[in-house]
């Protein structure tokens, strides 16, 4: 599923092509991806309304829409496991997988595409409201050392699930907690009330920066699915130090990565370098 990264990366990419557009049209071909609405239903809520703005929120994808000046709801989005957005010209074919289209008022066409369905692209009247329950953003100024030192102690969780619980963190997925959690050299397992505030401060430093070095590399193209509005694969893969090397050699002390299963999830780890 795209975490944080990648939806930012979605996020980045469209935004230019969407805010200042106003929606002429729309075409529903499967109505779970818009909450059961079809194209009539959703016509009424979207169209004749312009984006003003696109931002990310968690996993989520954000679209406010305004009137006359006034706000109009939003559309919310969410990639799930294989969702795709993209602006084309109005004319190319997206290809065979489009669950909704939006047409814009300057010739181009807003397109989501997934391929399991499992994506959702729904309207709102409060998207705060919505996403009220999410935890804070690992990149914001609100997402302290302080307040996170202080989080993980009042919980009594293991860490790997506690950093998959988008209402202690938002955003984080698979990929970049067990990245994350090599990179301060914590073990999955290791109870959150029971880390001292060194090691916080370090998994504080090591959340931020795989963060902020996966969105430089546009995300992380671990299977054939995700791929940027323009098509292209992420390249954080590349960069990866535990996650999918299950059975390969540690870059950092040549220990075989080891694949367990903490919460239900697959978990890599490097056994030396994360000791519980």
């Amino acid at each position: 599923m795209p975490e944080l990264p990648e939806v930012e990366t979605v996020a980045r990419l469209i935004r230019p092509k969407l805010v200042g557009r106003s929606i002429e049209a729309c075409t529903v071909r499967w109505k779970r991806t818009t909450g059961g609405l079809d194209a009539r239903a959703l016509a009424k809520l979207v169209v004749g309304a312009r984006v003003t703005r696109v931002w990310r929120r968690a996993k989520y994808i954000v679209f406010d829409l305004e009137r006359s000046g006034a706000p109009a709801g939003a559309l919310l989005g969410h990639l799930r496991m294989t969702g795709r957005m993209q602006v084309d010209a109005r004319g190319v074919d997206p290809g065979p997988f489009v669950k909704v289209s939006f047409d814009l008022d300057d010739d181009h066409v807003f397109h989501f595409l997934d391929v399991r369905k499992f994506g959702r692209l729904v309207f709102t009247e409060d998207a705060a409201g919505e996403l009220a329950e999410l935890g804070p953003e690992p990149l914001s100024a609100a997402f302290t050392a302080d307040g996170f030192f202080a989080a993980l102690r009042a919980k009594r969780r293991a860490m790997k699930p506690l950093l998959l619980d988008q209402a202690f963190v938002a955003g984080l997925g698979n990929i970049y907690v067990d990245e994350a959690l090599f990179r301060a050299g914590i073990h999955p397992l290791t109870k959150s009330e029971r880390l001292a505030r060194d090691r916080s401060d370090r998994l504080h430093a090591a959340i931020r920066a795989v963060l902020a070095e996966a969105i430089e590399r546009e995300g992380s193209s671990f299977d054939v699915f995700y791929r940027t509005p323009e098509g292209n694969p992420g390249s954080f893969q590349d960069q990866f130090q535990v996650y999918g090397r299950g059975g390969e050699p540690c870059r950092a002390c040549g220990t075989k990565i080891t694949r367990l299963v903490v919460g239900q999830r697959g978990t890599h780890v490097c056994r030396r370098c994360q000791k519980r």
